[in-house]
């Protein structure tokens, strides 16, 4: 049911990949100032994950789920009213921190309902939830977006509304009989302090490429659709079937490749192909948008994703020791939390000076040495880690 929620939730979440199309198209903002706007979305990921999880320690994940959902449904109604750049920029940072104080306290959720030999596939079903809801809303979005704009946003708000529904209608009883099991599991585990990841220097050299590397990817949520539909010239109903062509293909492939990955390679080697491959996916279009060209680049996008998104974990929780594995995984998340920060104003800057061309060339370039680095850093991380205990 957590799982049905987020899927419903993320299906609703079709406003994002269009917010840079409307900007530019409907609002006549510079594709410069587009940028500025779309990095406070990026700004208010960080608060709301860092309220969220505040939050959810003193009041519960079931409250903090049902408030952001439901206070999304007004917000996401009051996102038309708003014609000029801040104005805008000030409801997407309000509605940007409400939408993602919801993410710590859903993954609070799934510890506290799963059974423990089920966490780590209640987590990958969550995910699932997720890839799938992002291959149905942004098609959605594209056809909606087309009709109106506002339906757009109202229709976001209905499904944040129904998922609200549905989860205070399941989750309301439940939540009174977990809380018994919370506390005994609360009780019999010990926490213990360890390292500091922000003092290992060899894990912050680690977490300042995965930044550059989710620099380079997250153009996928800002200048990738602005340039699908400036250069390329599609309809807004064929951007959101490419991005829903997207989320339903990591749903199809991830399980498969992250099998292959982990039979035939290492995770140095896993690490720079996936990379590399997401900057070539992007490289490409600087000679070809046609639009088999778009879909053979979104489909290597993909390939790229799965073999380099989720192995980052893996990577982290390597490194990490028994008793710190959660301070790492918040320092690795903060690196992906400044880049929705930097990318749309960078790489909506860089489009509008020197032109998509640079952008993607440069893209290719930059996860070229990305990838290098991981094949180098990777191993260089571990080997210390095991050399250690």
């Amino acid at each position: 049911m957590l799982a049905l929620v987020m899927l419903i939730n993320r299906s609703g979440s079709m406003v994002l990949p269009f917010l840079g199309v409307y900007m530019t198209n409907h609002l006549h903002f510079s594709i410069e100032n587009t940028g500025i706007v779309l990095s406070f979305f990026g700004i208010g990921s960080v608060l709301g994950s860092w309220l969220g999880g505040f939050i959810t320690d003193k009041i519960g994940e079931y409250k903090v789920q049902s408030l952001s959902l439901l206070l999304s449904v007004p917000l996401f109604c009051l996102i038309p009213i708003f014609k000029t750049e801040v104005g805008v920029a000030c409801i997407i940072l309000l509605q940007s921190i409400v939408t993602d104080s919801f993410r710590p306290a859903n993954s609070v959720a799934i510890t506290k309902y799963a059974k423990p030999e089920n966490i780590t596939r209640a987590f990958s079903l969550n995910r699932m939830a997720v890839n799938l809801g992002f291959s149905i809303g942004p098609a959605l979005g594209g056809i909606l977006s087309a009709i109106s704009y506002e339906f757009l946003f109202f229709s976001n708000a209905l499904t944040a509304l129904s998922a609200g529904i549905i989860y205070i209608f399941f989750f309301r009883k439940r939540n009174k009989l977990a809380k018994l099991k919370a506390k005994k599991i609360k009780e019999v585990i010990e926490i213990k302090k360890g390292n500091s990841p922000y003092r290992d220097g060899k894990f912050l050299i680690y977490c300042f490429f995965c930044m550059l590397f989710s620099i380079c990817f997250f153009q996928i949520f800002s200048t990738l659709t602005i340039f699908y539909k400036d250069t390329a010239k599609l309809s807004q109903e064929n951007i959101g079937y490419i991005l829903g062509y997207s989320g339903f293909l990591i749903v199809l492939l991830e399980m498969g490749f992250v099998q292959i990955a982990e039979k035939y390679f290492n995770l140095a080697v896993t690490m720079l192909l996936g990379t590399f491959i997401c900057g070539f996916s992007y490289a490409m279009l600087a000679f070809d948008y046609s639009l088999i060209a778009l879909i053979v680049s979104m489909t290597l996008l993909c390939i790229g994703e799965i073999w380099t998104l989720p192995f980052m974990s893996t990577i982290t929780a390597l490194r990490s020791g028994e008793n710190n594995k959660g301070a790492y995984m918040g320092l690795n998340g903060i690196s992906f939390s400044i880049a929705f920060i930097v990318t749309p104003y960078l790489g909506t800057l860089i489009a509008e000076k020197l032109g998509f061309n640079t952008l993607w060339i440069g893209t290719g370039v930059l996860a070229t040495i990305i990838a290098v680095a991981f094949y180098f850093i990777v191993p260089w991380m571990i080997k210390d880690k095991k050399a250690g205990e």
